[in-house]
């Protein structure tokens, strides 16, 4: 199982961005991201929303792709 976490801040630092900037920049587009602190608690909690994520993944140029595991 991935952990969502790493990726994310993986994800923001290839991209030379922080999670505080873009909750801001993505609320300042009028997306409904929780403020700073807010955004890295429920990352940090594993409550995040699945569409903050996407919206988040999207901003930054990825995308979540779900398959079927491969068989060993």
């Amino acid at each position: 199982m991935i952990n969502l976490k790493e990726e994310l801040v993986i994800c923001l630092l290839r991209k030379g961005y922080s999670m505080r900037k873009v909750a801001k920049i993505l609320r300042d587009k009028g997306y409904d991201i929780p403020k700073d602190s807010g955004l890295s608690d429920s990352v940090n909690r594993k409550r995040i929303r699945f569409e903050t994520v996407q919206e988040i993944l999207d901003f930054l140029g990825y995308e979540l792709v779900i398959r079927e595991k491969k068989k060993d």
